[in-house]
């Protein structure tokens, strides 16, 4: 059935920005019918050089190849905070195949200010499970695993097993450290993100290579400015954002992900700059 409905295709497809576009309604109606993952007609449609409609604006920038690399992508997201919410929010959208998703906190009034993924009615959920409900809802080809604990030396492993890059959402160096050791033993790029106050900080670390805790000892505290000046909710909008599309160009495999430099900003002042970590 499925490969007679592939014969016929054409007649579906629409000309638009020098794609060929299959209405994403189309698909979801295969899916049903067959019995199948939705995500697994988008990756068919994909392979015959085709763009399911929900897509249509990535490919510009992406690629068919890039998009369909994406569809049969692992990210993990470290963290389902301030920084975590808005990646996994955008990293649905793109349409990365598998989000595995790693938090053991629950929402609380704190959060309200700033972590997209935060409602009033949410407040004492773990976020873990608000966060998967929410690619659930924005992109159902998108598989979720659900990982209700905090990264530690010894789950790590199993968790990021198999993963294409793991995106670092998290609020402390302990924690960061533990996660940049586990993707090095896995030779799983990793994400850096920190913010403080206006403040942010985002780079991609290739295994191997030097990562931002490099740049401080391990007797230094834990955690830093966001302590003084707290994360007003500008900041994790804006470095969760460039954290995405660090892990969208490693995962697509287009553009040039901050391998060996710290992109720094100042939302204060407006000012970026790019430091050398080599």
């Amino acid at each position: 059935m499925l490969e007679r409905w592939m014969a016929g295709l054409e007649k579906d497809v629409e000309r638009r920005r020098g794609y060929d576009v299959v209405p994403w309604a189309l698909c979801q109606e295969v899916a049903r019918r067959e019995g199948i993952p939705l995500g697994q007609v988008e990756r068919i449609v994909l392979r015959r050089g085709l763009v399911p409609s929900r897509y249509e604006r990535n490919v510009g920038t992406l690629g068919c190849e890039g998009q369909l690399r994406l569809l049969e992508a692992r990210g993990a997201v470290v963290g389902c905070g301030g920084l975590g919410g808005v990646v996994v929010e955008l990293l649905a959208r793109a349409g990365v195949g598998t989000l595995v998703l790693v938090d053991g906190d629950t929402f609380a009034d704190h959060n309200l200010n700033r972590q997209i993924l935060c409602r009033e009615e949410d407040l004492g959920r773990p976020k873990v499970r608000v966060a998967m409900e929410r690619v659930r809802s924005v992109n159902s080809a998108v598989e979720v695993v659900a990982v209700e604990t905090f990264l530690t030396e010894e789950n790590a492993p199993g968790i990021l097993a198999g993963c294409d890059v793991a995106v670092d959402a998290l609020d402390g160096q302990s924690s960061r450290r533990v996660l940049f050791r586990a993707c090095a033993a896995l030779g799983i790029p990793a994400v850096h993100g920190a913010i403080g106050g206006f403040w942010g900080q985002v780079s991609t670390v290739i295994p191997g290579d030097r990562s931002a805790l490099d740049l401080w000892g391990v007797d230094d505290p834990d955690r830093g400015a966001e302590e003084e000046r707290g994360n007003p909710p500008c900041t994790p909008a804006a470095v969760g954002a460039l954290e995405a599309a660090e892990a969208l160009k490693i995962l697509a495999g287009v553009g040039e992900p901050l391998r060996g430099k710290l992109l720094w900003g100042d939302l204060g002042s407006q000012e970026w700059r790019v430091l050398p970590l080599g």
